[in-house]
């Protein structure tokens, strides 16, 4: 696919912006430091050499503790490393590989953690469990560092519980020297040449929404009927996914276990940025579209630390890091202002040393990362189904017996 530039690329992300509705730096190079620039070095250094910032503001903590639970492989070791250093706390970071595992680990002990990371469609039930705590704004002074595109979305409205984290798609990965057919379509996934050369995320929702797609169907439809058609269908596509992987299927591609999949915009980025034949192709049936969250529990034992983790992790010399750690599209736009134009060392993926300013630019002509607006447009966000999810859950529960 072929990058947008320049005010291009500037124009599409506010329309991404609008539609959606550690590889740790060095110390900054001497010379006046960029407008977003609020705080002054820690003199606190992480193992990467990061000297991690001081918090604006700094908090008062009552406990030196903080519990999170995040999505795998999301989470800088720069941040975890920071904060523990600054505020001398301790973070206690566990993972999960599907809403469906977080789900279950806050029902077991909703006490277990403070901070969880819900995507857009499972925030609804948690708030509707009363499972989340509402958000005092006065102590989040980081929101206004988001795109106001970004907050107040349906699933939250005014921000009552969540603050976002990053957003992206859900669309095809394809190592092109590999697949001879591209594929163009969600549909063309089933085709029996790609058997057991798929890797899939091990996202319920998705993986059924997707199948929903093909046959002409809503990604959040309670219809019985239509959830039965699509149950048959994934039985079809089950041969050809070789695995179901939310850890890190990028790698799975880039070291030849699989030739194509169904993955995330960081993913398929990262693939991109070690392999130039990685395509990341969306779906003429339209990509998913999804935004991850910050949310308290409400049975949090740390709150004030967590408060403190938000403002600190997502200020503007922080949350750069996400641009070359996990490059998914990014809310926070003093980051990103924050990036432009920096002249300050990182390392990206590849191990390479260039500048932030480089990084930024590679993020902002992308596609991947940087979506044109017709293919938001086109694209599909998933919502709560209420008690519809019991349906969906059974043919997961029965795709996932058969492997």
């Amino acid at each position: 696919m072929t990058p947008t530039t320049g005010t291009q690329a500037v124009a599409t992300l506010a329309a991404f912006s609008m539609l959606l509705g550690g590889c740790g730096g060095r110390a900054p190079a001497a010379g006046s430091p960029p407008a977003t620039q609020r705080s002054v070095p820690s003199g606190k250094i992480t193992s990467s050499g990061f000297d991690c910032p001081e918090p604006v503001p700094r908090s008062q903590l009552s406990t030196k503790e903080l519990n999170i639970y995040t999505w795998t492989t999301y989470v800088p070791t720069d941040f975890i490393e920071c904060f523990q250093l600054v505020y001398e706390a301790k973070v206690k970071h566990d993972e999960y590989s599907s809403m469906e595992e977080m789900s279950a680990a806050v029902e077991a002990d909703p006490t277990a953690y403070d901070l969880i990371q819900p995507t857009d469609f499972a925030v609804t039930p948690l708030i509707r469990k009363g499972q989340l705590a509402p958000l005092d704004h006065n102590r989040l002074a980081v929101l206004a560092n988001f795109s106001r595109h970004y907050l107040n979305l349906p699933y939250d409205p005014g921000n009552r519980y969540t603050v976002p984290y990053e957003n992206g798609t859900d669309a095809i990965l394809v190592n092109a020297d590999k697949v001879k057919n591209v594929p163009k379509s969600w549909s063309d996934l089933w085709n029996s040449e790609f058997t057991g050369r798929i890797v899939a995320a091990d996202d319920e929702r998705a993986i059924i929404g997707l199948t929903l797609l093909t046959l002409g169907y809503d990604v959040n439809t309670t219809d019985a009927g239509e959830l039965e058609q699509s149950r048959r269908a994934l039985m079809l596509l089950s041969p050809n996914i070789k695995e179901f992987d939310s850890d890190s299927p990028h790698s799975r591609l880039l070291a030849g276990e699989v030739d194509l999949g169904e993955t995330w915009t960081g993913e398929a980025f990262l693939a991109q940025l070690q392999m130039p034949s990685a395509l990341y192709v969306y779906p003429t049936e339209g990509a998913i579209l999804w935004q991850d969250n910050w949310a308290l529990l409400k049975q949090a034992r740390n709150a004030d630390a967590a408060y403190a983790w938000i403002n600190y992790t997502m200020q503007a010399d922080m949350f750069w890091m996400m641009l070359t750690n996990f490059p998914y599209t990014n809310p926070n736009d003093a980051a990103l202002a924050y990036a432009k134009g920096n002249p300050m060392q990182v390392t990206d993926v590849n191990g390479t040393v260039t500048t932030l300013a480089a990084v930024y630019n590679a993020y902002v002509n992308s596609t991947t990362t940087n979506p044109p607006p017709e293919v938001i447009r086109a694209g599909h966000r998933i919502d709560d189904v209420g008690t519809a999810v019991e349906l969906y859950d059974k043919i997961w529960a029965e795709l996932m017996s058969g492997r």
